[in-house]
C-alpha cells in the first residue's frame, strides 16, 4: 500500500485527539481555517492560539467558529479579565502545531522568551510539538534559521518541512508553509510510526452463523458479535488494516481501518475466510460458527404437520481448524474456546489440535460472560502453556487485553 493511500485510511487515530494550534503573523496563516476544518472532520477536538500580530492575518472569529472554542491570544481575557493559564492550557494537549511559524517566533522558541501567550504555553506543553515554518526565501535559507530549525528539533520538536514554491514576495523557492492536508498526513504519519500495528494485516471473525432451514427458519445462536467487534476496534485504533469476517448482527462497525465481508452462513464465512487468511500477519477466529448445516434447504416454509420433524444434518467445515494447518511461521492465529465443562482441559487440546498459537477461553459457568453481554470474563492460554487470568470486564477493555497479549506474543 503506497503511503497517501495508507495515510487516509488512518485519518481515525486522530479521533478524540486534543489539538492545540499555535498561529504567528505569516500571509500563510489563512490556511490555518482548512487546517483547523480538516483536523475537525477527523473528530480532534480544537483549541487556537493566535500571536497578537497573527490577528492581522486570519481573524480569530473565523477559527473560533471552526474550531467549536473561543481564540486565545492574550495572557489575560480583556472581556472577562480571566487569565488564560498557559500552563492548563499545554497541559490539555496531545500534541500541539505550530503552523505557521514565523522565523521571529521560531527564534524566540529556540532562545526561551516567554512573552506572550503562545509562547509561555509551547514551554508549559508536555506533549510532542510539531512545527511548519513558513518565511520568505531568503529568510528560510538564511544560516540563523537553519540553527534554529535545527535547535527546535533538538528539543524534541518535529519539522514539518516548508514546500518549494511560489512565495509572497513573487520570488520562487522553499519557505512556503506546508499545505494544510501534508500537515496532516505528517502527523498522522508520526503517529503511527509509533503503532504497534502498523502495517499489520488482522483477520477477525465475528458473530453468529445461521443455516438455512426453509426460507424463514435457520439454526443459530445467541452470538451478537460484540466481543469481534470490539477486537477489530482495537486493533485498527493500534493501526492495523483489519478485515472483518461478520455473521448477521443488527450492531454496527465503523472505522477506517476496517473492511467488512458480511456472511450469513458456516460456508459463506470458510470461503471469505479462506480467501483473506493467506495475507494476514495475523488471524482472530472470534465468530460462534454453526457446527452443522442442513443438508437440504426446503424451498419452501416448512409446514406444521404431525408431531415430529427430523432434519438431517451434516458437520460443516471446521474454520479455525483448516486456517491452523494452512498457518505459516510468520502468521500468528488466535482461537476462542466457549466451554461449559473441563474448560481448561477443552481449551489446551483445542490449542494444540488447532495449531494455535493463543486461545481464548470463556466460561459459560462466569456470571455475565459469554453471550448477549456486554461484558465478558476470559482466561488466555498461549502454546507455551501460559496462563493469565482476568477478571469480569466490558468487552471493550477485554478487547484491548487480548489484543495486548497478542502484541506481546506475535
Amino acid at each position: 500500500m503506497q503511503t497517501h493511500q495508507k495515510i487516509k485510511i488512518q485519518t481515525q487515530m486522530l479521533k478524540g485527539k486534543k489539538v492545540l494550534l499555535g498561529v504567528t503573523a505569516s500571509i500563510a496563516a489563512y490556511k490555518t481555517a482548512e487546517l483547523v476544518r480538516l483536523f475537525k472532520k477527523a473528530g480532534a477536538s480544537v483549541r487556537v492560539i493566535q500571536t497578537e500580530a497573527s490577528l492581522h492575518f486570519v481573524a480569530p472569529l473565523t477559527l473560533s467558529t471552526l474550531s467549536d472554542n473561543p481564540v486565545l491570544s492574550r495572557m489575560v481575557n480583556k472581556d472577562t479579565e480571566m487569565w488564560n493559564s498557559h500552563v492548563k492550557i499545554g497541559l490539555w494537549a496531545d500534541f500541539m502545531v505550530i503552523a505557521p511559524l514565523t522565523a521571529s517566533t521560531m527564534a524566540k522558541i529556540a532562545t526561551g522568551e516567554a512573552n506572550n501567550l503562545l509562547l509561555t504555553t509551547y514551554l508549559s506543553a508536555k506533549c510532542q510539538v510539531y512545527f511548519a515554518p513558513a518565511m520568505d526565501l531568503d529568510m528560510y535559507k538564511h544560516p540563523s534559521t537553519s540553527e534554529n530549525i535545527e535547535k527546535l528539533q533538538s528539543f524534541g520538536n518535529k519539522l514539518i518541512p516548508s514546500g518549494f514554491g511560489e512565495l509572497a514576495s513573487g520570488l520562487v523557492g522553499e519557505g512556503r508553509m506546508a499545505e494544510p492536508s501534508e500537515i496532516i498526513e505528517h502527523i498522522i504519519s508520526d503517529l503511527s510510526s509509533d503503532l504497534p500495528f502498523t502495517d499489520k494485516k488482522i483477520l477477525i471473525t465475528a458473530g453468529p452463523t445461521y443455516e438455512a432451514i426453509d426460507p424463514v427458519r435457520f439454526i443459530g445462536n445467541r452470538s451478537s458479535g460484540k466481543m469481534g467487534i470490539a477486537l477489530a476496534l482495537e486493533c485498527a485504533d493500534k493501526g492495523a488494516n483489519v478485515e472483518l469476517v461478520l455473521g448477521p448482527t443488527h450492531l454496527e462497525c465503523k472505522h477506517s481501518n476496517i473492511n467488512i465481508s458480511r456472511v450469513e452462513s458456516a460456508n459463506e464465512m470458510y470461503k471469505v475466510v479462506s480467501s483473506k487468511f493467506k495475507n494476514s500477519d495475523i488471524s482472530i477466529f472470534a465468530a460462534a460458527v454453526s457446527d452443522y448445516t442442513s443438508n437440504e434447504v426446503a424451498k419452501n416454509k416448512i409446514k406444521k404437520i404431525g408431531d415430529s420433524l427430523t432434519i438431517d444434518l451434516s458437520k460443516t467445515t471446521d474454520i479455525l481448524s483448516e486456517m491452523g494447518n494452512r498457518k505459516k511461521d510468520n502468521q500468528f492465529v488466535v482461537g476462542f474456546a466457549l466451554e461449559i465443562e473441563n474448560e481448561f482441559e477443552n481449551a489446551k487440546l483445542k490449542l494444540e489440535r488447532k495449531n494455535l498459537d493463543m486461545i481464548v477461553l470463556n466460561s459459560l459457568n462466569n456470571k455475565g460472560a459469554g453471550f448477549e453481554h456486554n461484558t465478558n470474563q476470559v482466561t488466555i492460554i498461549d502454546k507455551q502453556n501460559n496462563i493469565k487470568n482476568f477478571e469480569l470486564k466490558d468487552k471493550i477493555e477485554v478487547a484491548k487485553d487480548i489484543v495486548q497479549q497478542i502484541i506481546e506474543l506475535s
